[in-house]
């Protein structure tokens, strides 16, 4: 009897020590052979590789070994890797792991939120641009030559970061790359069907009135432009479209391929005071770096829109009324 029950909890284990499961290209709707699937721990230090296998003709695949613990599994196709958390305790058995055909066209691909997000304080603007993306498609977007987006930053720019999302990721750091034009770079990040984000953020050397120039290299719906509290906001083409009822921010739109915005910080009476008196800075509030502030900014858009949208004759800003972007 003890003999009987030590080979089936030696199957058990076995059982247990095992993933599998079937990669089915989505596009097609059919299963994908050839995937390379990496298995990795999630650690204290990061991600630890496990072991890597390929999909058979029919799809299948079968790592021989699953550690405790929260783990990622990582299937490459054409060019292009997504994840599958397996979170502790999940089914390591019959795992269904989604792959896409890439293309260098959008498709369905299409910027429909662009937010520049102003910052300024008496010496330094900080500048955060917000790209979000949806893939209505059945195809990735990814052109690692041209990049998925390029951009434009001000000469004077400085500490240039990237992070991108994808649909249920995680942020990562991409290295913005020069795109052969002055001051334009490029992301190579694919954009795969569902949402994205990739958001750009680098400072400027700022004075009061400061000015601002953006250039746009996307098709898509006006640009958003965003200011805080007792920052205005002023450029040819540029419609205000109210304010946050929370925070007290200004938005603005413009769908403009290039705008230039003048930028005035209007200091509190309080600062207002005899240049023989110390002088006190005057700093804005940190609201850009919580995120759930700018869930809550890009809701209260949303809203805005839907509002001006029902209350006023006159439609939401278009590219048609002011021009298409080339």
């Amino acid at each position: 009897m003890k003999t009987l029950a030590y080979y089936w909890l030696s199957l058990a284990s076995v059982a247990s020590a095992t993933i599998d499961g079937t990669v089915t290209n989505k596009t097609t709707g059919k299963p994908q052979p050839m995937v390379t699937i990496t298995l990795y721990k999630l650690g204290a230090t990061g991600l630890e590789f496990i072991a890597s296998v390929k999909s058979d003709a029919a799809g299948k695949f079968r790592i021989d070994q699953n550690l405790q613990g929260t783990r990622l599994l990582m299937s490459a196709y054409g060019g292009v890797t997504y994840n599958h958390m397996l979170p502790p305790n999940a089914p390591t058995t019959d795992v269904a792991l989604d792959v896409f055909n890439s293309s260098r066209k959008p498709g369905g691909a299409k910027v429909m939120e662009h937010l520049v997000l102003f910052e300024p304080t008496a010496i330094e603007l900080a500048i955060s641009e917000r790209y979000i993306w949806r893939n209505t498609g059945k195809t990735t977007f990814s052109d690692p030559d041209r990049g998925t987006l390029q951009f434009h930053v001000p000469p004077e720019s400085k500490g240039i970061q990237v992070n991108c999302t994808a649909p249920q990721g995680q942020p990562i750091r991409r290295a913005p790359q020069p795109a052969g034009a002055p001051d334009v770079y490029k992301i190579d990040f694919p954009i795969k069907p569902g949402q994205s984000q990739i958001v750009v953020n680098y400072t400027l050397p700022f004075t009061s009135p400061g000015t601002f120039e953006g250039r746009i290299f996307y098709k898509g719906n006006p640009t958003s432009l965003i200011a805080p509290q007792g920052v205005q906001l002023k450029g040819d083409g540029l419609i205000f479209r109210g304010q946050d009822p929370q925070f007290g921010t200004s938005i603005y739109q413009t769908a403009a391929a290039a705008y230039k915005v003048e930028i005035v910080l209007q200091r509190p009476q309080a600062a207002e005071m005899d240049q023989s008196d110390p002088q006190i800075q005057f700093v804005l509030p940190k609201l850009y770096n919580k995120l759930a502030w700018v869930l809550a900014l890009s809701l209260s858009i949303l809203a805005l829109g839907f509002a001006l949208l029902y209350r006023s004759d006159q439609p939401v800003v278009s590219a048609r009324k002011f021009g298409k972007r080339k």
